[in-house]
């Protein structure tokens, strides 16, 4: 029986996933059958999807010097509806390109718009920081104030990752969210690689030189949806570059 590894390569961070190919586990175990999905487990799966996506291109892209800024709302200037806050967001992106290009620089950009169940507004988003960003952001966000602060590392941007795709699935104080990120930042392509016979799969993976395993990323089981074994976990590099 054969198993899969892709592996995700960053400069402080090496993310592995591992899976079989087919639903058996281990020799003499019992054939996992596939299971049914229920629509929150299928929401659930697709929050994770989402956060996974947003960290790893919080580890292609950006670096412990950019900003996370939260742009608040006065209010008085609050949106009626999502549609308008997005509208607004669009304004303030525009102007903010706009500006960077000027200075000859790309703007790189992930954001989340949310709306708590008291009508509070905001919107969190990650911006790459060049010399004055933080007075290109106040000029261009006309709706409240601007608060900046550099990108939090812990777990190597994993909780930012965590935080910035919330959700009324994660955040239960939530009413309604919505997540978006510029297109000029794709997920990296990961290395592939096949292992055809069972005894290749480690009871505890590999670790090169250079890294640890971040415990809290260690998750083993099996794919409710495709019902095949698998397992994922994240190393980290013990001195960042």
């Amino acid at each position: 029986m054969s198993y899969k590894k892709k592996i995700y390569r960053f400069k402080n961070a090496i993310e592995i996933e591992e899976y079989h190919t087919a639903r058996y586990g281990a020799p003499g175990q019992k054939r996992i059958p596939k299971r049914t999905v229920t629509p929150e487990q299928v929401e659930r799966i697709n929050q994770r999807n989402k956060e996974k996506k947003c960290r790893r291109k919080l580890r292609a892209h950006f670096d412990v010097n950019d900003y996370f800024t939260d742009l608040t709302y006065a209010k008085d200037k609050r949106p009626e509806d999502m549609d308008t806050a997005k509208a607004h967001f669009k304004e303030f992106i525009r102007i903010v390109r706009r500006e960077y290009r000027k200075r000859g620089e790309v703007l790189r950009w992930i954001r989340n718009i949310e709306v708590g169940k008291r009508n509070a507004w905001h919107i969190h988003i990650v911006i790459n920081r060049i010399s004055d960003t933080d007075i290109i952001l106040r000029k261009a966000w006309k709706h409240g104030r601007v608060v900046n602060e550099l990108l939090y590392e812990k777990g190597e941007f994993r909780e930012l990752a965590a935080y910035i795709t919330k959700s009324p699935v994660t955040d239960k104080s939530l009413r309604e969210s919505s997540y978006s990120t510029s297109r000029n930042i794709p997920v990296p392509e990961p290395e592939e690689k096949t292992y055809n016979r069972w005894k290749t799969w480690k009871a505890f993976p590999k670790i090169p030189k250079g890294f640890y395993l971040d415990k809290d990323t260690m998750h083993e089981g099996v794919n409710p949806v495709t019902g095949y074994r698998y397992r994922s976990y994240t190393l980290l590099r013990y001195r960042r570059e």
